[in-house]
């Protein structure tokens, strides 16, 4: 009896010392991690990435992690004409990450994530002269989005301002600011009203975002915007 005493404190003894192990590695991959997405994507902050599932080491014999949740703040995203827009939280839930060519590649078989922006930072994305808030909720019970304008004109200064939709242009991985009838807008030159109009409904993209990744949809809070995407075979490093 006493040997198998003995046995039992050896075996308890030294799963203690794999789950250390196995949670020093984990926390060593996911600041590693955390370091190699800041300098390969630019960002302002290291992220934070959370690898979920026990034991971490056979995961990693395997070449497939189960879970991987990464989120980041202050992401810089440029549109194809040049124009900017930051996002002032990404967090993407990962699955099914697997990893080859010596852990240099990694494609999550399924990815679900959400990005937030302010109306703020939103403004700042704008066309000059637009400023972008919050605009109550529908009746419906859906938030809206209020678009301003103050801009100078053949006419002298106008302003305008309108609760648009907002939505997700199809495939494009962009964001839509559209209004309906602007008021006021018949009794101003077709010029200032096309100008006006151009100003108020505006895309913009969130660029950088990895293969596989689609925005599906947008809704507005009081806080801002937030966008959720989901895709398929997601390449994260390649």
């Amino acid at each position: 009896m006493r040997a198998l005493r003995i046995l039992l404190v050896v075996v308890v003894i030294l799963g203690a010392l794999f789950v250390a192990a196995d949670r020093v590695a984990v926390h060593f991959a996911e600041s590693e991690a955390a370091d190699r997405a800041q300098q390969t994507q630019g960002l302002t902050s290291t992220p934070d990435v959370d690898i979920k599932g026990f034991p971490f080491l056979t995961q990693v014999l395997g070449k497939k992690l189960d879970e991987v949740v990464v989120t980041a703040t202050g992401i810089q995203t440029t549109g194809t004409g040049g124009e900017t827009l930051r996002v002032d939280r990404f967090q993407a839930d990962l699955h099914g990450v697997r990893m080859s060519n010596g852990f240099s590649s990694a494609v999550a078989d399924t990815a679900t994530g959400s990005a937030t922006v302010s109306y703020e930072n939103l403004s700042k994305g704008a066309p000059s002269g637009v400023k972008v808030s919050y605009g109550g909720t529908s009746s419906d019970g859906k938030g809206q989005v209020k678009v301003g304008v103050d801009i100078s004109t053949p006419i002298g200064d106008v302003q305008r301002s309108v609760v648009s939709e907002i939505g997700v242009v199809d495939g494009k991985n962009s964001i839509k600011l559209t209004a309906g009838q602007i008021p006021g807008l018949d009794a101003l030159p077709s010029e200032v009203g096309d100008l006006i109009r151009e100003r108020i409904d505006f895309t913009r993209a969130l660029s950088g975002l990895p293969e596989g990744i689609e925005l599906k949809s947008v809704t507005a809070t009081p806080e801002g915007i937030t966008v959720e995407a989901t895709g398929t075979k997601v390449v994260l490093a390649n």
